[in-house]
């Protein structure tokens, strides 16, 4: 497959997992998250879609860097490991905002955080670039477990 498509295919994945965290975070911000109790290192409301969407294009350009680098005959594991880890990323905002579960929320974040890790491990083998790009991915949700056990503690 060439570069390009791969590209374009990367690109569709991410911004499918992006434009699903945006239509179940963004008017619930307004809304939920508001209404709770919150601690006081909480960001702003306003930086959570800037920075959410810095992130979803630093995982796109991690995702098209291992990707490309992947021979015919190696195995996709890593990358349908990545597509996989998605699917839990965009539960969470559902969990959080549509369930108001918060329990289930740092479950699903925790759940989150493990298979970034896993992903970083396994990149590290194809893209040191790969894991540049994911480690401030890491860190946004090590401080998401942080603000969500506050928040269980607060409400």
């Amino acid at each position: 497959m060439k570069d390009s498509v791969k590209l374009a295919i990367s690109i569709l994945i991410c911004f499918i997992a992006w434009l699903i965290w945006t239509i179940f975070t963004v008017p619930s911000i307004q809304t939920r998250y508001v209404t709770l109790h919150r601690p006081n290192f909480t960001l702003p409301n306003y930086v959570f879609s800037p920075i959410w969407t810095l992130l979803y294009i630093m995982m796109w350009i991690a995702f098209f860097s291992v990707w490309k680098r992947i021979k015919p005959k190696e195995s996709r594991f890593p990358l349908k490991f990545f597509i996989a880890h998605l699917f839990v990323n965009a539960l969470w905002p559902i969990v959080f905002f549509w369930l108001k579960s918060m329990i289930w929320w740092l479950i699903v974040v925790i759940i989150l955080w493990v298979m970034i890790l896993a992903i970083i491990v396994m990149f590290k083998k194809i893209s040191s670039f790969a894991v540049i790009m994911l480690l401030p991915y890491l860190f946004w949700v090590s401080f998401a477990i942080a603000l969500n056990f506050s928040f269980m503690m607060l409400n």
